[in-house]
C-alpha cells in the first residue's frame, strides 16, 4: 500500500493561471505537487507557488518535455500526471495509485459528457485508442491524459517523445515491455479557464494526431 508521501503529481502547464488554484485545492492530502511551467506568459508559476506547489521551468516546448522534466524532478516512488486545466479531478488520483499494487501503469478513461470535448478531439482519441487495442493488445479506450506509474520504471522505459505523442509512446513502450496496464473511469469536465492547446482548435488536434501517428508508424 502506497502512502500519500510516496506520490508526486506532475502537472505540465502553459498559461493555466486561471485553472490551477482549483486543481491544487483538490489535491489529495499528502501528495507532493510539481507544476512544470512550459513557457507560460501569464502568472502560472507564481500561482502554483502561492498554492504550495513546487515549480520547475522547462523551456523546451512540448507536452512530453514538460512531463519528463517533472518526472526527473520528482523524488517519490510513484508519479502521477494530470493536466492543469481543471478538466479532471485530482481527488480520483488515489484510485489509480492503488491500482499500481497489481499493475505497472494505471490510466484514466475520461467519461465525456456531450459538449465537454469537441467532436474532432473525440474522434481522434477513439481512433488512436482502437489502434492501441488491436495492434498492441492494450485494454485502453483513452490515451491516458491522467496516469500513475512507478517513477524509476517510467524512466527505465525511456520515453523519448517530447511533443504530443508522449502519452501514446508511453503506452506503446509499456506494451512492448510486457507491462500490465489497467484503465479506470475518471470524470471529465470542461476546462475551468482558458483554451485547450490541442482540442481547442481543429489545427491543434490535427497537429497532435500527426504526432501520434508518427509514434504508431
Amino acid at each position: 500500500m502506497f502512502e500519500p508521501t510516496d506520490v508526486t503529481v506532475v502537472i505540465p502547464c502553459m498559461n493555466e493561471e486561471g485553472s490551477l488554484p482549483g486543481v491544487l485545492a483538490d489535491m489529495p492530502a499528502g501528495y507532493r505537487v510539481i507544476v512544470v511551467d512550459n513557457n507560460s506568459v501569464d502568472d502560472t508559476a507564481d500561482v502554483a507557488r502561492a498554492h504550495g506547489a513546487a515549480v520547475v521551468q522547462e523551456s523546451v516546448p512540448g507536452y512530453g518535455s514538460a512531463v519528463h522534466a517533472g518526472v526527473l524532478a520528482a523524488e517519490t516512488e510513484v508519479v502521477c500526471v494530470l493536466d492543469g486545466d481543471g478538466s479532471m479531478d485530482p481527488r480520483e488520483l488515489p484510485l489509480l495509485v492503488t491500482a499500481l499494487e497489481q499493475a505497472d501503469l494505471a490510466v484514466g478513461r475520461r467519461k465525456t459528457v456531450r459538449g465537454n470535448s469537441p467532436i474532432h478531439a473525440r474522434i481522434g482519441n477513439a481512433v488512436l485508442a482502437l489502434r492501441l487495442r488491436t495492434k498492441y493488445k492494450l485494454p485502453v479506450h483513452d490515451l491516458g491524459a491522467i496516469r500513475a506509474v512507478r517513477r524509476q520504471a517510467l524512466l527505465d522505459l525511456d520515453v523519448t517523445d517530447r511533443r504530443s505523442g508522449y502519452p501514446l509512446q508511453l503506452l506503446v513502450l509499456a506494451s512492448k515491455a510486457g507491462w500490465t496496464v489497467v484503465e479506470h473511469d475518471v470524470s471529465y469536465s470542461p476546462r475551468t479557464a482558458g483554451t485547450s492547446k490541442v482540442s481547442g482548435s481543429v489545427k491543434g488536434t490535427v497537429v497532435a494526431v500527426r504526432d501520434f501517428w508518427k509514434v504508431l508508424s
